[in-house]
């Protein structure tokens, strides 16, 4: 079955090539009545989009346009479209070593499924198709805020250099204009400064470097998550490996609960303004699968950028003869903090789809 789409009632599909004429998404469907614009959506991708000293020299604005789904300024409740137009593309800097396979890019795995591939930047594999993913996500956004959920993400680690601040400490709004300051989207100041000294170091070597994107999901009400092959955990963990880079998923202690006793581990349960609440939150606000109304806190593993220009030993496919590749061009030293907005978008997609599949969420905010 093709994989394109991600849902069960709120569904995206996504579309579109990293060196072709433009990538983009159909959102099948928001609620109708509700306010949006292209303003909604562009928030988002400026800050997936490439620039700083840290990123990709490639320049898109990533300018969103809504096609459909949108009258006098509010959702008709059908398929909102949206496309991107790919403005910088390059497609002749990928012409020399297009049969020459690159290591830790998914070349040979499409070339073995399907017997061809899009030879230029990865084609589908590209992180570019992550664009739609956040097009997508700002309007799961949206949908959330109506019911006061809040889902931002920042980084917690990259080379090594681990960010220390505790999310659960802070307003959202604080972790995330603090994460917001620095090229490396980490709200802890002194860790954010070592780490672009990491990215810098492994960019003087032509190198990249990996790390870990951390996002939480505060007020999702108690009661997302269906039961047992379709667990809240399950759908996000699958939701967030699906982003390209990403190597690993965890929630709340996650691998860190092996090393644990149970005594260290289970959140124990009071009572807190006559409501049931839990002190610690190591379930990462999931418990059975299902929603404990506690932060939810999905992190994610970030490979290092495949596109180095150190030399790799690879195979050329058209001569079938071991070979070397250096690989030139645009690319980010650093993918973790471009990745940030796009695990949320993720994060949000899911949560809003489960909260339509429990109720929580109406097909219409239209009183009649």
């Amino acid at each position: 079955m093709p994989g394109n789409t991600f849902g069960s009632i709120f569904r995206v599909t996504t579309w579109g090539e990293s060196h072709g004429r433009a990538v983009g998404c159909v959102v099948d469907s928001p609620p109708a009545g509700m306010e949006l614009k292209e303003e909604d959506i562009q928030k988002e991708l400026d800050r997936r989009k490439p620039g700083g000293k840290l990123s990709t020299k490639r320049k898109e604005s990533d300018r969103v346009e809504i096609l459909s789904g949108i009258f006098e300024g509010l959702t008709t409740g059908t398929p909102v479209s949206m496309l991107v137009w790919n403005r910088d593309a390059r497609p002749e800097a990928y012409e020399p070593i297009k049969d020459l396979l690159r290591p830790g890019h998914a070349d040979y795995t499409y070339l073995a499924k399907f017997g061809f591939r899009d030879w230029r930047g990865g084609g589908r594999a590209s992180a570019r198709e992550t664009v739609a993913r956040v097009a997508a996500g700002a309007i799961a956004k949206k949908i959330l805020s109506i019911f006061n959920v809040e889902v931002v993400g920042f980084t917690r680690e990259i080379a090594g250099v681990r960010c220390e601040i505790n999310a659960g400490d802070f307003e959202l709004k604080k972790i995330f204009e603090l994460a917001e300051k620095n090229a490396v989207r980490c709200p802890d100041a002194e860790a954010a400064k070592q780490m672009e000294e990491k990215v810098v170091e492994a960019m003087s070597r032509g190198d990249s470097v990996g790390g870990v994107v951390e996002v939480v999901a505060r007020n999702v009400p108690a009661g997302i998550g269906e039961p047992v092959f379709d667990k809240l955990d399950a759908r996000l963990a699958y939701a967030v490996m699906g982003i390209p880079a990403v190597k690993g998923v965890e929630i709340g202690s996650g691998f860190s609960a092996a090393r644990m006793k149970g005594s260290e581990n289970n959140d124990p349960i009071v009572l807190r303004n006559g409501k049931i609440s839990f002190e610690t939150n190591n379930a990462g606000g999931v418990l059975g699968g299902i929603s404990n109304g506690d932060d939810i806190v999905v992190r994610a593993a970030i490979k290092p950028t495949p596109s180095i220009s150190m030399p790799q030993k690879t195979v050329n496919v058209k001569k079938m003869e071991e070979s070397e590749i250096v690989v030139k061009g645009r690319h980010d030293p650093c993918i973790v903090p471009r990745a940030v907005p796009v695990v949320e978008a993720m994060v949000a997609l899911c949560i809003v789809d489960l909260m339509m599949v429990q109720g929580m969420i109406p097909r219409s905010f239209v009183k009649r």
